[in-house]
């Protein structure tokens, strides 16, 4: 879809075409220099991570050979590689926190460019090709699940239809933070990450979207808390440039030796939702049926497959990088080194609680009995933990632990404490408060410390 969409604003905005080819980079580039026979130079975006710096090599190397120049660019992230307040990627800080402050406070945010109005027509001979089909790709077509977070499509007009109805037409982002750790519904968080990954919206459109917003209608915690996410983004991207393949690597960033394990059958039944933890499988489930989890619960696997289960991390990331359709590979190997405790996490031995997570952001149990049909008659909270539930109890619900329903292949100890407690109903509520209804001028660049200080001397 994203590709169709790109086609179309080349041929009836822009008077040109976008040439589409199947194969290897380098060989299909040689190909198309080959054909037009006088190509000045070929330019692309900068990645990070070995595999397509082994394609960027590979291109650099053909160029050469053919005697054509080559020109980089640095793209995706928020702020510019070159404006980042560091003399030498080296000196990135290994702390979220550090490197937010510092951002913040000595770096700023690049202007969008305008969109081109007319590109030059195709030479001559040279045809558009067709984009290729999914059975093309030897895939099919995706199905929609009516239960979907992320029932959207590919392409650039769908994310700023996207952006449009979350910032200008429902102000959904004005109670953002408040919002965020939801699990139900379209509108719990902004749902721009697939665009983010496949380059259908940039950061820094966002971003000036959002400075826009605090300008014509509030500004507050959770106005900011969207750019304090996409500096996240940033922050991931950069660790892979100054870490390179160690993002990759058992030990992770830290060198540290864990004695992970390699369990097939564990690792089996947390990726197919059947570890009869309810939480869990309810988001494992959703992601193998949609190709999206939420924020939350993609904290809560990683930490149940890592520090309950002792399985290898690299399990988990390539499960994700193999069904996220928002995966972007620095992000989602950052993400799985901070839950492993062997990347960025300034905290030591981390661990989420299943139950406690459960209570508080699914406190009456309906995403899990979304998601997990076979646990629908169990009532309320009961449904985080049906192995505790009486006989007459899972009798009534038509659950047969073992047969219906699994039984915990793990049972932390720490759940105990909140067996049985009622839920805190502390989870995210449907709207936040809003802020002042524009952004002072003094305030519109401050970060986090400004939003959350409680004396803000000004």
């Amino acid at each position: 879809m994203a590709l169709w969409e790109l086609r179309l604003v080349c041929v009836y905005l822009c008077n040109s075409n976008l040439v589409v080819r199947r194969g290897k980079p380098e060989e299909v580039v040689a190909d198309l220099i080959k054909q037009l026979g006088s190509v000045s130079s070929v330019a692309f975006h900068e990645e990070v991570t070995s595999e397509e710096l082994g394609v960027e090599r590979k291109l650099k190397e053909v160029c050469t050979q053919l005697k054509v120049k080559v020109h980089t660019f640095w793209g995706s992230t928020l702020y510019h590689r070159d404006d980042l307040p560091f003399h030498h990627m080296s000196r990135l800080p290994d702390v979220y926190t550090q490197f937010r402050k510092e951002v913040e406070s000595r770096s700023r945010v690049r202007p969008v460019f305008p969109t081109p109005e007319r590109l030059n027509p195709l030479p001559p001979g040279v045809e558009g090709g067709d984009v290729p089909t999914a059975e093309d790709l030897q895939q099919t077509e995706p199905l929609t699940d009516p239960r979907s977070a992320f029932p959207c499509s590919g392409g650039e007009s769908h994310a700023l239809a996207r952006l449009k109805h979350y910032f200008w037409d429902t102000d959904k982002v004005a109670s953002y933070k408040e919002t965020r750790n939801g699990l139900i519904g379209v509108d719990f968080s902004t749902k721009l990450s697939p665009w983010l990954a496949i380059g259908c919206i940039s950061p820094r459109y966002i971003y000036h979207q959002i400075k826009r917003y605090e300008e014509e209608r509030t500004a507050n915690q959770s106005t900011y808390w969207v750019i304090f996410e996409l500096l996240w983004r940033d922050y991931f991207r950069f660790v892979g440039v100054k870490y390179g393949n160690k993002i990759f690597l058992i030990k992770g960033l830290q060198d540290k030796p864990v004695p992970w394990k390699k369990d097939t059958k564990l690792f089996d039944a947390w990726k197919e939702g059947r570890t009869g933890v309810p939480f869990v499988d309810a988001n494992m489930r959703e992601l193998a049926l949609t190709g999206f989890m939420s924020n939350r619960g993609r904290q809560n696997v990683a930490s149940f497959l890592t520090k309950d289960l002792g399985l290898d991390w690299r399990l988990g990331a390539e499960w994700f990088e193999y069904l996220l359709i928002d995966h972007d590979v620095c992000s989602n190997y950052g993400n799985w080194l901070y839950s492993a405790g062997i990347g960025n996490d300034p905290r030591e031995n981390r661990k989420f609680n299943m139950i406690k997570q459960a209570l508080d952001y699914d406190s009456n149990g309906d995403y899990v009995r979304q998601w997990v049909p076979e646990l629908n008659a169990v009532r309320g909270a009961d449904v985080h933990t049906p192995w505790n539930l009486s006989s007459a109890a899972l009798s009534n619900a038509h659950v047969s632990l073992s047969e219906t329903y699994p039984t915990p292949i793990v049972i932390a100890p720490e759940w105990s404490r909140h067996f049985n407690k009622k839920p805190s109903n502390s989870g995210p509520s449907p709207r936040g408060k809003r802020g002042p209804s524009h952004t002072p001028k003094q305030h519109r660049d401050r970060g986090i410390d400004f939003y959350f200080s409680r004396s803000k001397n000004l």
